[in-house]
């Protein structure tokens, strides 16, 4: 069975090859048009449009160009953003009343990589099952494939006259990028207008990706001083050394320039982490817990309960516990994360990753948004940052990144599967395993949590051994000729 052309998070690969190809990448857009034009023939009494952003790698606008002559094939206008956030395709998607949005980034990952997103009209992702009906489409063959499928708060922008006219056509994307301005205006607004950043210095790496061009003069325009870090993108320097995977430089210049924290970015800024004002790292866990106070204070904390992955430090859960605030735990993905909050009417929810999804103001997580949420929890304080994040014991956790070949399945691993049932049992619930490969990288996962350290060590070390044993064991039976 071949390898599945939608992952966790999109379509991702290398440009160039497959699946992104240019005939692929056109097919991707044709059949995701054609299926959203069946569900949604008429948007806005006009014709039907597309809004398109991308990140700041090289191989974007070719990879755009491809999408818009695809969606151009199943008679659906693009209107190109240029390079935005990926939320503000969502936000500008929703608002704007598009048929989708897409956007072409790798997010976290090296400038190589790139990637398809899909949100639909309500600015949510493309839903899994949605995803494999477009998958089938373009993996038809080629006979069946060529006929085209279907032939929170803050200021909602309008729709542009030239959308509504009907400009574009003939493959061509129109030209959009003056939409960013209105994303801005919708980021000004989620910052309390009772609060300013006056006095405050922070750094702000944006590592050389989409949040350049916005989130530093947001920032300034708030009355931070800002130190620019990550923000000179060349089309091949995104997330290289910088950003919020690569936290060193952020944390460094914070204690450099005696800045009061530190901000850093992803790729496509739809996840933020800081640091405080020492050096030391806040992680999603570390803002969720912020915020989750901060919201029942005031009152929007819907239900007392917060949406974390499997993935949240066992330490955050039992200190919202004691909160009165409950955890409801999903499978790792900031999807599984929004379609959680969504289901449950809820307004937060968040990865330790960074990705954090305030609902009041946004369907998706925005690593700007975020920033500017915890900021204003840290002047509402009247404390330093690190004075204003919430104690809680952080329980030891290994995160072990195995390169990987070939995904063999779980269930191929019984040997390696028993052993993972009998480190969680010798710990006695007070601590966790949590084993799977990443949809976006050729990785295989390993966390252990658990109250010490060395335990945890040793644990995540036996796990090692045992996957890769075993792991190559099924590699060289499948190998085998019959």
């Amino acid at each position: 069975m071949s390898e599945r052309l939608f992952g966790t998070d999109g379509v991702r690969g290398i440009p160039g090859q497959h699946p992104l190809t240019p005939e692929m990448v056109r097919s991707i857009a044709r059949a995701a048009a054609g299926l959203l034009l069946k569900r949604r023939p008429s948007v806005n009494g006009g014709g039907p449009f597309i809004v398109m952003g991308r990140d700041t790698r090289a191989s974007g606008p070719a990879l755009c160009r491809s999408l818009a002559r695809g969606f151009s094939a199943a008679g659906c206008r693009t209107w190109d953003l240029g390079v935005v956030p990926t939320p503000a395709v969502s936000y500008l998607a929703c608002g704007l009343k598009a048929l989708c949005g897409v956007t072409v980034s790798a997010s976290h990952n090296p400038a190589e990589f790139n990637g398809i997103k899909f949100f639909m009209g309500d600015g949510l992702k493309m839903p899994e099952p949605l995803e494999a009906r477009i998958e089938r489409l373009v993996t038809k063959p080629p006979a069946c494939a060529g006929k085209a499928p279907g032939s929170g708060r803050g200021r909602r922008p309008s729709v542009p006259c030239a959308i509504r006219k009907g400009v574009g056509g003939r493959g061509e994307a129109v030209d959009g990028r003056g939409l960013a301005g209105r994303y801005g205006e919708f980021l000004r607004s989620v910052f309390p207008a009772h609060l300013d950043l006056g006095g405050m210095r922070i750094v702000v790496d944006c590592a050389h990706g989409a949040a350049s061009a916005i989130a530093p003069g947001l920032l300034e325009d708030l009355g931070a001083e800002v130190v620019r870090l990550g923000c000179a993108p060349d089309g091949s320097n995104i997330n290289e050394g910088c950003g919020a995977l690569e936290t060193r430089a952020m944390r460094r210049r914070v204690l450099e320039s005696r800045a009061h924290a530190g901000v850093a970015f992803d790729g496509d800024a739809d996840r933020a982490i800081f640091c405080d004002e020492k050096g030391r790292i806040a992680d999603g866990d570390a803002l969720i817990a912020l915020a989750a106070l901060r919201l029942k204070r005031i009152g929007i904390l819907r239900d007392d309960k917060v949406v974390v992955t499997v993935m949240t430090n066992l330490g955050l859960v039992k200190f919202l516990e004691n909160e009165g605030i409950a955890s409801v735990i999903v499978p790792v993905g900031d999807r599984n994360v929004a379609d959680a909050i969504e289901e449950g009417g809820l307004s937060l929810g968040g990865e330790a990753s960074g990705h954090l999804i305030f609902r009041c103001f946004a369907p998706t997580g925005d690593g700007i948004v975020t920033a500017l949420e915890t900021l204003a929890a840290v002047r509402e304080s009247g404390r330093s940052f690190s004075g204003a994040l919430p104690r809680y014991r952080v329980f030891p956790q290994i995160l072990r990144n195995v390169p990987v070949a070939k995904k063999v399945p779980l269930k191929r691993l019984p040997a390696f599967l028993k052993r993972v049932r009998v480190h969680e049992g010798r710990m006695k619930g007070f601590g966790r395993v949590v084993v799977r490969y990443s949809g976006t990288e050729p990785l295989f996962r390993i966390m252990v949590e658990g109250p010490s350290a060395a335990q945890v060590r040793r644990i995540t070390a036996d796990l090692t051994k045992a996957y890769l044993y075993e792991s190559r064991q099924e590699e060289s039976c499948l190998l085998r000729p019959t």
